[in-house]
């Protein structure tokens, strides 16, 4: 365990306690290092994003270490919206240091003298962690002016989000932090060329940035024995739903969502059956029991039919009626749409009216392929990634318990009522 090692202790938070555990030691590695030597470890880890797409990081940071524009700045992506997803909560408000750690590390490595860090609106108690930890890097010569006695300076600045889901995809996230609305940019120029204030910007995910000083620390060879080949490094799970033990948890990439819902999450509540498992967090496609084998890394959920996302598995037993957890999905992307284009803006909206009608017991014939129809068309014209995940994620309930569908239309009524439905 590294990623959330002593992170119960009370004293986690506290500089002192993290100096004494090894703390900011990758820091200090990394200031002996030349900028391109960071980035090559970070690619020959080879770290990829965490905060859903698994974007190869190190080649993020060459883009914007290489731009003939000396201004660059380093983002922190802690806008946690991903329902189901309260991992970086954890480490933000226990070891707010190791995020810390990481963006001064990234800062090195690209030549960003100001980083970012875009805090969720919903953490207002993890803002003072933050704020609070700067203050103590800061003092300690970590961060801000000559930084551990170089001639680099780094600012860090907390900006709290306004609670817009949105806001988690990075061109959003810097619209927000320019003070705009936070609607996606048309890409390329990638925000690693043309960012924040039309600056080179990196943006990585709070998870990607602690797992910098870990590379730096043991190499990019021990890193990349951790995990799988495809995807290496430990991974930060989120296990919620109807499970004995819900909580953050760590392991290496590729381990199964089997053991993680049964050995580590102590199994289905109440001796239930499992009935479906959303691996990744709201956005990713549900899975049914036969596919709980399936590894936990980026390349083997796509095979399996959806994707890690954030790792925030929600587990559901038996008694869950899919067309109720269909909806709530469907008026969650709804909500959260940005309205910029009227493929995602329309289209969430028809979704969850199709569904309101089934869930309510008039549903038509025809309504599964008229849902299809539109989720189709919002995955092929909607302008960002929101579009995407809202089709796909609604399609897959219908295309994995299709029968519950049908019959909720039939019969005019829920058919897991009997059973005590979710």
């Amino acid at each position: 365990m590294y990623l959330l090692e002593n992170i119960e202790n009370n004293r986690s938070a506290e500089i002192d306690f993290y100096e004494e555990h090894g703390g900011y030691l990758a820091l200090k590695k990394a200031y002996s290092m030349k900028p391109e030597e960071i980035i090559e470890e970070i690619k020959n880890a080879p770290l990829r994003g965490r905060g859903g797409a698994g974007f190869p990081s190190g080649f993020k940071w060459s883009i914007a270490a290489d731009s003939p524009n000396k201004h660059r700045i380093l983002v922190c992506n802690a806008d946690e919206g991903e329902p189901g997803t309260f991992k970086d909560r954890k480490i933000l408000k226990n070891k707010p240091h190791l995020v810390i750690e990481g963006i001064a590390i990234a800062s090195r490595a690209i030549g960003a003298q100001l980083a970012f860090i875009y805090l969720r609106a919903e953490y207002p108690d993890i803002m003072r962690s933050i704020v609070h930890a700067i203050v103590e890097a800061e003092a300690k010569g970590y961060i801000g002016n000559n930084v551990l006695g170089s001639k680099n300076n780094l600012t860090i600045k907390v900006h709290r989000g306004a609670g817009a889901y949105i806001c988690g995809e990075e061109t959003a996230l810097l619209e927000s932090l320019e003070g705009k609305r936070g609607h996606p940019r048309i890409r390329p120029p990638y925000p690693a060329v043309e960012g924040y204030m039309g600056l080179p910007t990196v943006v990585n995910n709070v998870e990607t940035l602690c797992n910098v000083p870990l590379i730096i620390s043991i190499g990019a060879k021990a890193y990349s024995e951790i995990g799988t080949p495809g995807s290496p490094g430990p991974k930060l799970f989120s296990i919620s739903g109807h499970v004995n033990q819900p909580g953050v948890y760590e392991f290496p990439m590729g381990v199964t969502l089997r053991e993680l819902i049964f050995e580590h999450a102590g199994g289905i509540r109440d001796g239930r059956k499992l009935k479906g498992v959303i691996p990744g967090g709201l956005s990713t496609s549900v899975l049914t029991p036969d596919k709980i084998d399936c590894p936990m890394d980026f390349d083997s959920m796509k095979d399996c039919g959806s994707s890690l996302g954030t790792g925030a598995v929600i587990v559901m037993d038996d008694t869950t009626c899919m067309v109720k957890v269909a909806l709530r999905a469907a008026a969650f992307f709804e909500h959260e749409s940005c309205g910029k284009c009227t493929p995602c803006r329309e289209g969430t909206g028809w979704i969850k009216a199709i569904l309101e009608r089934i869930e309510h017991g008039q549903g038509r014939d025809g309504d599964l392929d008229l849902i299809h129809d539109v989720a189709d068309n919002i995955a092929s014209t909607s302008f960002c990634p929101l579009g995407h995940v809202a089709a796909s994620s609604v399609k897959s309930y219908i295309s994995n318990f299709k029968d519950e569908f049908e019959a909720h239309i039939a019969q005019g009524c829920c058919v897991m009522s009997s059973v005590g439905a979710a």
